[in-house]
């Protein structure tokens, strides 16, 4: 998934390390749009993710844990974790992905 969102939209970028992490959670920042604006239009395609970081989760506020990695207030607030199960398929991946890069670049346009 991370590979894909990568190819689809190159200013993405991974919140952490690539290889000391969870296989199934990915922390992503979309730098020039608010994570919150993905996220409502995710849920609105039926895809459920959060924004910042667990540690966070409902909070208006930057996650702590994202800027003491070193993100500024705008890329946490640009970031989504996405998290997946063992029971996604590919093709549920394969949505996620193009409905990500189609949501992202509507609002980078949109400005």
């Amino acid at each position: 998934m991370v590979r894909g969102l990568q190819q689809r939209i190159p200013q993405v970028r991974v919140n952490g390390d690539m290889e000391k992490r969870v296989c199934n959670n990915a922390n992503l920042c979309f730098p020039g749009v608010e994570g919150e604006a993905l996220l409502e239009r995710l849920d609105l395609k039926g895809i459920c993710v959060s924004s910042g970081s667990a540690c966070s989760t409902g909070a208006v506020e930057p996650s702590h844990v994202l800027l003491a990695m070193g993100l500024s207030p705008e890329l946490a607030k640009s970031s989504l974790r996405i998290t997946l199960g063992i029971e996604n398929t590919e093709e549920e991946i394969d949505y996620v992905i193009e409905q990500l890069s189609q949501i992202y670049n509507s609002l980078v346009t949109q400005g």
